[in-house]
């Protein structure tokens, strides 16, 4: 349940982020938008985040068009993971097998970028 909560929380968070801040918004035009989601690897719990300059939308389930996939061993690797989101937690949870990232690692740097101005 916690983790369902974080990752509405985070879509709650990404919204404000682009109605208050403008730097997040230079950032994402520059981007052009980045369709995302988080999931555990049985995707028993998964959310999916569209986001473009105009606007973010948020949903449940991973659709098969994602630019970028963040999935996790279970939920509590995630939420340990995500309570500090740095390029080092996550490098560290790749390499001990507990993350596995789907899609271009370049699109990873771009959301790690952009998230610093949350």
């Amino acid at each position: 349940m916690k983790l369902k909560l974080t990752l509405w929380l985070l879509g709650v968070l990404l919204k404000r982020a682009l109605r208050r801040k403008p730097r997040f918004r230079e950032q994402l035009e520059r981007m052009r938008g980045l369709d995302w989601g988080i999931a555990t690897e049985d995707l028993s719990i998964a959310r999916h985040y569209r986001m473009t300059p105009k606007g973010i939308s948020t949903g449940k389930g991973l659709p098969v068009d994602l630019d970028l996939e963040l999935r996790f061993r279970d939920q509590a690797t995630a939420l340990k993971v995500l309570k500090k989101p740095t390029q080092q937690a996550f490098l560290d949870g790749m390499m001990s097998g507990n993350v596995r990232l789907v899609g271009d690692s370049a699109d990873m740097n771009k959301l790690q970028r952009l998230l610093k101005y949350l």
